[in-house]
């Protein structure tokens, strides 16, 4: 079984992935919820997920095309720093809002103006959180043109990031996830009907 039919079930299985009637953060209504939070608490399940990760930025972009991982907290940041240490490569975060005390900085972490980074986060939805995170970081002279999620939602997060001219990619989406449980006869078919409905496929 590949990795994204396995990451499905495992997702199922584990309460990471809930269907029925959800507000998101956004407010929008939702078929289905994601919550990658509890991944870490599966330790053989978050190694493979790095791993599929790690493996997927070789394939795009290559370890050596960027100095720097950047994420967003929280479980962006959770993801990243497994990441980091997996590669070696240095690790800075960006926050949503400056902090009002000490440096009032937005972006934590140790990076000179010039690096190149790849933004690491949990679920890409419209792509909001990554959004502020590029703007971030070239503000502080920082190159970014590459993000990359476990989870794209297909809710224009990628379409949004292009006009940034910043490519997302994913390891896999909530079409392929939902395809999967409804081939295991685990997701039944109206529910399949609403999950593409909200992602505008009929």
């Amino acid at each position: 079984m590949g990795f994204v039919k396995e990451f499905a079930m495992f997702l199922q299985e584990s309460g990471a992935i809930k269907f029925g009637n959800f507000k998101l953060s956004s407010g929008k209504e939702s078929a289905y919820y994601v919550d990658l939070r509890i991944v870490p608490s599966f330790p053989h399940q978050f190694r493979k997920m790095i791993k599929s990760l790690q493996n997927l930025i070789s394939e795009k972009t290559g370890l050596d095309s960027f100095d720097y991982i950047a994420s967003v907290p929280t479980s962006g940041l959770v993801i990243a720093s497994a990441l980091a240490i997996e590669t070696l490569k240095p690790l800075i975060y960006i926050r949503q809002k400056p902090k009002d005390y000490g440096t009032s900085s937005l972006i934590e972490g140790k990076i000179p103006e010039g690096s190149r980074v790849v933004l690491v986060d949990d679920v890409g939805t419209t792509g909001r959180s990554l959004l502020n995170a590029i703007k971030a970081l070239r503000d502080a002279k920082i190159i970014v043109d590459s993000a990359f999620v476990i989870v794209n939602r297909l809710e224009e997060a990628r379409e949004n990031l292009e006009v940034e001219k910043v490519k997302l990619y994913e390891i896999t989406d909530i079409f392929e996830i939902s395809n999967v449980l409804h081939s295991k006869k685990i997701l039944d078919d109206q529910t399949l009907g609403r999950i593409k409905k909200q992602m505008g496929i009929n």
